[in-house]
């Protein structure tokens, strides 16, 4: 999920330097299985809460030509999320920065420890 951090620098603010924060948080258990979900979290410009609905669209691209990039991330991580039996929201408010939570299904097995 590389894209969510490079986005997260991208889109700074210019008079504040950049704060990332991620969190891993266990958010249901049964038996073996379990969810996960990893947060990342920022403090650029954020955007508009309208365009969450297709902010995960191939091509995408919500500050035009003012940032360079073909807006191609956000589909990337929603896919790989989707590939992992998983899923991927996306929270904001113009110049609050930009919160995105990604939910993962677990399998516990021999090779994982919880922490």
């Amino acid at each position: 999920f590389q894209n969510l951090i490079s986005n997260s620098l991208k889109f700074c603010k210019s008079d504040v330097p950049p704060e990332i924060h991620i969190e891993a948080k266990e958010i249901w258990r049964e038996e073996e299985l379990f969810k996960v979900s990893l947060i990342f979290r920022d403090n650029g410009i954020g955007f508009d809460p309208k365009h969450t609905p297709h902010i995960f669209d191939l091509f995408q691209r919500l500050n035009g030509r003012r940032y360079e990039g073909a807006g191609i991330g956000l589909a990337v991580c929603k896919q790989i999320a989707q590939r992992h039996q998983g899923n991927i929201s996306a929270f904001s408010q113009p110049d609050e920065g930009a919160a995105f939570i990604i939910t993962l299904p677990v399998r516990q097995d021999d090779h994982y420890q919880s922490v």
